[in-house]
């Protein structure tokens, strides 16, 4: 009998095995791509709060359509102070902002930007709804001018524009504004199933692949039992048949060796640079401080200004640390037995300040003047110290470093309208740099001697 020829039983696994994986990842993508086809009919059925596209002002989308500088001034800005609660197109702290323009006139949009409380105080049944539906989250106010906050408005709807890949450009002023109505939790929930129903559908086909291996392997080593039974195999189909996957050869090959030298220098290499890198850096540092405070409790819920403990936050080059008296005009009289507020009691008692911990801490070589970015900038505190409002336990949000600084300078347009010192330099930058805003770099803001002398 003529000789059988054997082959590799593990090409035939392995073409199996892609074939399937093939398969499964197939049937994942269209599982992944059923919810972006459905997500508008997420929110179909939400309440449409206030009033709809078609009945917003025509001056609002006039006043939004924007040009280019405009968009771009709008977009830092947008950066700056809202990207930290809100996108375009997702629910992030508060609602998404597509089609916002379209949704309220300018006319309430300003005011409820500049101070929200304000508006919900006023008993404006938008504002109120909006802010019983986000658990009562109450939007920080900010100091931009009619423009700036117009500025915002025209990058909002510049980007509103965009098709998203949620709702495949396809999605209306309506569904965008259910997103913020009534049933946005519902949408995301409906969103969140889709993300359930998919992890459930790649478990499944994980577990499926196991078993057909496993089966593969089983067949395979019957097969070998049933061909080591038969008589008629030549030298070269027994040597076939018991041939053994050598491990060793693999590791002791000079390529292998070669390769796995060479990205085990380039790892040390990289931890070495990024350690180096990571020298004085302080992003994410949260010490225990020695009184339980909690920003959340006090700018969150109680809504106590930043500028009522921290006195000098927008008239001095540094934000001052509160002194006791300050915590005393409130907890004379409130929570009186709590341990933490009797810490603040046996540090008067004693005449000693109590011991913070600082954690915002620029080095000496860098000049920094906290109310030229507060007052004079309008910069918000939450642009620099993130979402503080939120933190039980202050951490250090950004990276304050050189870059990041100078990145903000080249980003951030300046506010020159009614300031005579610049109109010239406005007519010389818009003459030379024609559509770009003038930002604080354009002021001079990046050269050295601004922030080291």
């Amino acid at each position: 009998m003529n000789s059988i020829r054997l082959r590799p039983l593990s090409h035939v696994f392995l073409a199996l095995f892609l074939t399937f994986a093939a398969v499964g990842s197939s049937t994942a993508q269209q599982g992944e791509a059923s919810p972006v086809a459905t997500a508008p009919a997420a929110s179909k059925d939400g309440v449409t709060p206030g009033a709809t596209a078609a009945a917003a002002p025509a001056a609002a989308a006039g006043a939004t359509t924007g040009d280019a500088a405009a968009i771009s001034a709008g977009a830092a800005l947008f950066t700056q102070n809202c990207a930290q609660c809100h996108a375009i197109n997702d629910v992030v702290v508060g609602p998404a902002l597509k089609d916002v323009h379209k949704r309220r006139p300018i006319s309430w949009l300003i005011p409820w930007i500049k101070n929200s409380s304000k508006v919900v105080a006023s008993g404006d049944e938008y504002a109120v709804k909006i802010f019983n539906q986000y658990q009562k989250q109450q939007m920080p106010s900010f100091q931009l001018s009619d423009a700036e906050i117009t500025s915002i408005i025209s990058y909002v709807a510049s980007e509103s524009d965009k098709p998203s890949a949620a709702t495949g450009g396809g999605a209306t002023a309506g569904n965008a504004e259910k997103v913020d109505g009534a049933d946005g939790g519902a949408a995301a929930a409906g969103a969140g199933t889709g993300n359930s129903t998919i992890d459930i559908l790649l478990i499944v086909l994980v577990v499926v692949l196991l078993v057909l291996v496993v089966t593969l392997v089983i067949i395979a080593n019957i097969m070998k039992d049933v061909l080591r039974g038969r008589k008629d195999l030549d030298g070269r189909d027994v040597e076939q048949l018991e041939q053994r996957f050598d491990l060793s050869k693999i590791y002791k090959s000079p390529v292998v060796r070669g390769l796995a030298l060479t990205l085990f220098v380039l790892v040390v290499l990289y931890e070495s640079v990024q350690g180096v890198m990571a020298i004085g850096l302080a992003q994410g540092y949260q010490p225990t401080q020695p009184i339980a405070f909690s920003h959340k409790l006090h700018a969150g819920e109680n809504q106590i200004n930043c500028s009522y403990c921290h006195t000098s936050v927008y008239k001095s080059k540094s934000a001052n640390i509160p002194s006791a008296n300050i915590c005393m005009n409130c907890h004379s009289q409130v929570k009186t037995e709590s341990p933490e507020i009797k810490k603040i009691y046996r540090a008067i008692e004693r005449k000693q300040p109590i011991q913070w911990v600082r954690i915002h801490n620029l080095p000496d070589l860098a000049y920094f003047n906290h109310s030229q970015h507060t007052q004079v900038g309008g910069i918000e505190c939450q642009t620099c110290h993130g979402p503080i409002q939120n933190m039980e336990v202050v951490y250090q949000y950004s990276p304050l470093t050189m870059g990041w600084c100078i990145n903000c300078h080249r980003e951030t347009p300046l506010n020159t309208k009614g300031n005579g010192y610049y109109t010239n330099l406005v007519k010389l930058h818009d003459k030379a740099n024609a559509g770009a805003p003038f930002t604080v770099s354009s002021n001079g803001g990046t050269e050295c001697s601004k922030c080291h002398y």
